[in-house]
């Protein structure tokens, strides 16, 4: 089966597990999500993080899903965040989160979110926490597409991952007037204007740092199904919390959940993937490696 799945060269590694080392070694990974009728994209970053390796896992969601998110995620463990009404998180939990940020390694900020300029309060906040890492997707990337210049007040190392309509809302929210439909340059003409790594997803995700260029060639599109970004960023978010940098981390997450993607579609086919299965499949992808 292995000799028939994509890969791509120098793939970065994980470091070595000591035999006594404990959980709080792998990293704390902290999910920031969830809205009314998005319960599931938080738990499945977390699920994912947890099954990248990550020691710990938190999901800091809106009070009113607390319940419905913490049960689809039962080794994570979860925190009310104060909300809007309409079920989306308010701006009055930036304090809160700023506290649990400080005790995290990683942020993973934005699955099932939604927006708002109250979340779009919060998501910027996030990013200007210096020397925590970030990996920011889905909503977290619409509510910064719509908060000027952002990246101004951000301080990294950030990942960004968006799908290609993401980016063009990113695009156009930063000035820039590249041609969408050309990936790399886009990609990294974003980057090296935020200061962060970007993550294009689609068939031939493009990582980049604005200065070395990726182009993974795992996946097929049986992924092209929901939640399998926020199994994305979960991931990514774990490898960081292991001690790779940003970069690593975004290519060889990258690169694992294609594969995993593969192996996934090769037992139960493409049409029916989904991506609980992408999550069941990366055990079997890290033994690949």
């Amino acid at each position: 089966m292995a000799k028939r799945l994509k890969s791509i060269r120098s793939i970065p590694k994980l470091p070595a597990r000591s035999r006594d080392a404990h959980k709080g070694d792998f990293g704390r990974v902290l999910v920031v999500g969830g809205s009314i009728g998005m319960v599931g994209a938080p738990a499945l970053a977390a699920n994912a993080a947890l099954r990248g390796g990550a020691g710990l896992v938190k999901i800091a969601c809106p009070d009113l899903t607390q319940q419905a998110t913490a049960g689809l995620a039962p080794c994570a463990t979860s925190v009310p965040l104060p909300s809007m009404s309409d079920g989306v998180i308010s701006a009055r939990a930036t304090g809160l989160l700023r506290r649990l940020a400080d005790e995290h390694d990683v942020l993973a900020i934005g699955p099932g979110m939604g927006q708002g300029p109250g979340v779009a309060k919060v998501v910027v906040g996030l990013l200007a926490l210096p020397d925590k890492p970030k990996v920011v997707d889905a909503d977290g990337l619409n509510n910064l597409a719509a908060a000027g210049d952002w990246w101004r007040r951000a301080v990294g190392p950030i990942v960004l991952t968006p799908h290609p309509g993401e980016m063009r809302r990113l695009m156009a929210g930063a000035g820039l007037k590249l041609d969408p439909e050309d990936r790399q340059a886009s990609a990294v003409a974003l980057a090296r204007l935020t200061g962060t790594v970007v993550v294009l997803k689609g068939a031939g995700t493009v990582v980049t740092d604005g200065d070395r260029v990726f182009v993974n060639r795992t996946g097929n599109p049986g992924m092209a199904s929901g939640g399998t970004g926020d199994v994305l960023t979960g991931l990514i978010a774990a490898l960081i919390g292991q001690g790779m940098s940003a970069l690593d981390a975004a290519v060889l997450g990258v690169h694992l959940h294609g594969l995993a993607g593969d192996l996934a579609a090769e037992e139960l086919g493409e049409v029916s993937l989904t991506a609980v299965d992408v999550i069941e499949f990366l055990p079997e992808a890290f033994m690949l490696l």
